[in-house]
């Protein structure tokens, strides 16, 4: 039982003294490039699956 509680009391204490917490400027800027990388992904997936889409369409109606 002493083993959880020094480990409690450890992970408390680096959380507090020793990870160094990024300011507000920093985490905007890192939110808007994660939101921005994140629309530019979703819409190359959509372009990919339009294009499979249509191609495959394409080869039923051929045959």
């Amino acid at each position: 039982m002493s083993q959880i509680i020094t480990f409690f009391k450890d992970s408390y204490d680096e959380l507090v003294h020793k990870v160094t917490w990024p300011g507000y400027g920093e985490l905007s800027n890192s939110s808007i490039l994660v939101l921005v990388s994140s629309l530019i992904f979703a819409l190359l997936i959509g372009v990919i699956d339009l294009a499979f889409d249509n191609a495959v369409t394409w080869f039923y109606n051929e045959f």
